[in-house]
């Protein structure tokens, strides 16, 4: 599991509606405006419209969305939220 969080990442976007990403480790959450992705460089959140994941390998790590894609962003993965805020409150 190590190797595949070494692994380099190559992102190609094409006119907005169609993402290729490589080294992808999991998926996270996924809807129609946003997908989040466990990535070999971090947290990865796209978000647009009409989002579909069309290709997901597991064995090679490379994913392909169509969709109209506005966003693309990394995040760390100490800002993941666990649970939620009400949940927060009454621990």
């Amino acid at each position: 599991m190590e190797d595949k969080r070494m692994q380099a990442q190559n992102i190609i976007l094409e006119d907005r509606e169609r993402l290729s990403i490589s080294s992808v480790l999991d998926v996270e959450e996924f809807c129609e405006d946003k997908i989040t992705l466990e990535t070999s460089l971090g947290y990865l959140e796209v978000c647009g419209a009409d989002l579909k994941m069309n290709k997901l390998s597991v064995e090679t790590g490379e994913l392909t969305i169509e969709g109209e894609i506005n966003s693309i962003i990394y995040t760390d993965e100490s800002s993941k939220q666990k649970g939620s805020l009400l949940s927060k409150l009454f621990r």
